[in-house]
């Protein structure tokens, strides 16, 4: 019986790795332009980590992670999402006390238990970026304004900002306080996961795709209207930054988020195109994780993309490579100067293609067409007797006559 794949975790083929690839350099450039530098993280940390961050009432530690004990009888987590690794490699390598701001990003997978489905999987990948130690809201104007110019450079409008504000330490109990209350009065009409989250995490009822639990709550108490001065003061300004530099968006009170460290900015990309899995793209600011996890009172805002999911909004667009140049061949001699021409054409990093097996000149003609290739030659006696050949462009059949030597080549292939 053949081997299969876990199920929820994908092989990327090359039909699809192009698009990945096309991702991930889009994110690269636009990142480094906003003075972001690269961070990488294992996939494996103690579970510790991931409890004390994320929260042990939120679905991902409930059910989610992939825990087990190693060899050594230590409780390690593949990693569920990506801040949590990044902070503790901050903290651990004193990152703090070379420079208190950090600009830092990341590209990796994360595993999470889940039912797999179209865009959600059990291995799935994300790219992420952390502003580490910078409490102004310009720099969360910036982080918001860099994930729609990610996006913009990915070439899809069609994802929209969506952001809130989830207050602070000052002012959330309050607010948690009062939806408490609000949610014990319509606990009848609740799925059974909010019923039990009533005390313990109340916000996760406003986000529950329960249709239930979205009808029961759709008069639920607003955080926006439990800010403190100093938070709505922050998302006014966020607002503000949002509108001066074009920045479009909408506030969406229902937004929550499903991690406990977040505060204040919280926000999301979504889309219509991917079903119910309508998010893209989401963060937020996490001003009191650096503490909780043993470092200093510094505060923090990040964000992450699914690569899936962005993935699948662009897979109607073609990002396979294809050959420069397939070079035909007609015997053995030939095809040592083919293979020749083609070593010296790829130091040149020209994409070039030959036959391997000494198959006839209409098979290999058929295989540069498959290949898609831009040109092809035929190498054969007077080719190189003469030094020059006919080079066809494939896409009309034209054929242009030029020196069978690289430099030539190259600058007809250019």
């Amino acid at each position: 019986m053949a081997i299969t794949a876990i199920k929820g975790c994908n092989d990327i083929l090359p039909e699809e790795s192009g698009r990945w690839r096309y991702i991930e350099q889009t994110a690269r450039r636009v990142f480094e332009r906003n003075g972001f530098s690269e961070i990488r993280t294992p996939v494996i940390e103690k579970t510790e980590l991931f409890s004390r961050s994320i929260g042990d009432a939120t679905d991902i530690v409930e059910k989610e992670m992939y825990t087990f004990s190693d060899r050594g009888g230590h409780s390690v987590t593949m990693r569920p999402e990506g801040t949590a690794g990044v902070m503790r490699a901050y903290i651990e390598h004193k990152m703090h006390a070379q420079d208190p701001i950090a600009k830092l990003y990341y590209l990796g997978q994360m595993f999470r238990y889940e039912r797999p489905q179209k865009g959600r999987y059990r291995q799935f990948h994300q790219i992420g970026a952390e502003a580490v130690g910078i409490a102004d809201p310009l720099i969360d104007a910036q982080i918001l304004n860099m994930t729609l110019s990610l996006f913009s450079e990915l070439g899809l409008s069609e994802p929209t900002l969506q952001i809130n504000s989830l207050g602070c330490a000052e002012c959330r109990p309050a607010y948690r306080d009062a939806l408490i209350g609000f949610l014990k009065e319509k606990q009848g009409l609740l799925c059974d996961d909010c019923k039990r989250r009533i005390a313990s995490n109340p916000l996760r009822a406003l986000d529950c795709k329960s249709a239930g639990c979205a009808e029961a709550t759709l008069e639920a108490p607003v955080m926006l209207d439990y800010l403190c001065n100093a938070c709505d003061n922050h998302f006014t300004s966020v607002k503000r930054y949002l509108e001066l530099t074009g920045g479009c968006y909408n506030v969406n009170t229902r937004m929550v988020r499903g991690l406990d460290y977040y505060t204040r900015t919280t926000f999301e990309l979504v889309t219509g195109l991917l079903g119910s899995q309508s998010a893209v793209a989401a963060g937020g600011r996490y001003d009191g994780l650096i503490s909780q996890l043993g470092g200093p009172a510094i505060p923090g805002i990040g964000f992450a993309l699914g690569v899936e999911r962005v993935s699948l909004l662009l897979e109607q667009r073609d990002f396979s490579t294809s050959p420069d140049l397939f070079i035909a061949t007609m015997n053995t001699a030939q095809r040592e100067k083919a293979f020749s021409l083609l070593a010296e054409l790829q130091k040149r990093e020209i994409r070039v293609e030959m036959d391997y097996e000494g198959r006839s000149l209409k098979s290999q003609m058929r295989r540069a067409d498959k290949l898609k290739a831009r040109f092809s030659v035929v190498v054969g006696e007077n080719e190189i007797q003469s030094g020059r050949a006919a080079f066809k462009r494939m896409k009309d059949g034209a054929e242009i006559d030029a020196l069978l030597e690289a430099e030539a080549i190259v600058s007809l292939l250019k």
